[in-house]
């Protein structure tokens, strides 16, 4: 992990380098899929005004990486989680994860939620590393999706975003 470096909402302003990192994160992926991955397609943008990106910085404010996270019913759903390839192995994806399932307990939900790709082998191990169970395989948008889930003791129930769809 940088020495210096902080988790902070995500500025309008981020946006870009949000998206650069998507970019550079997935594009791995495109040669073992037959699309894009979603997240190189994602609205960053959007994921701000919502109040649902957190980015973790470096000291000179840089954006090491970043996740989309929101509450969906009783749960949190992690939509999103990519660090600059030059950042991974260092620690910036497991400090998002573990700002993500704080927000999650701090919100009384009662699991993380979260897929990815069926390709996307480092990712499985990443997760499962830290705690997640693959619950299910299904095709959705086109997308051959694993989804996982970490659940926490018995909270109470997180408000649910009636708009949001995980």
């Amino acid at each position: 992990m940088p020495s210096g470096s902080a988790l902070r909402p995500a500025a309008p302003s981020d946006a870009d380098r949000l998206w650069r990192i998507a970019q550079a994160a997935y594009s791995p992926y495109v040669s073992r899929m037959d699309r894009r991955p979603a997240p190189m397609s994602a609205d960053y943008g959007e994921a701000i005004r919502r109040g649902r990106a957190l980015v973790l910085v470096d000291e000179a404010e840089r954006v090491l990486g970043f996740v989309i996270h929101f509450a969906h019913r009783n749960s949190w759903f992690v939509e999103n989680l990519a660090v600059d390839p030059n950042a991974q192995g260092g620690g910036v994806g497991s400090r998002l994860l573990r700002a993500a399932e704080d927000a999650a307990r701090a919100a009384g939900a009662q699991r993380v939620l979260l897929y990815t790709n069926v390709v996307m082998a480092e990712n499985v191990a990443f997760y499962e590393g830290r705690g997640y169970r693959q619950t299910m395989r299904m095709q959705d948008g086109g997308y051959d999706r694993l989804y996982f889930e970490k659940p926490f003791r018995t909270g109470a129930r997180v408000d649910s975003d009636a708009t949001s769809q995980p």
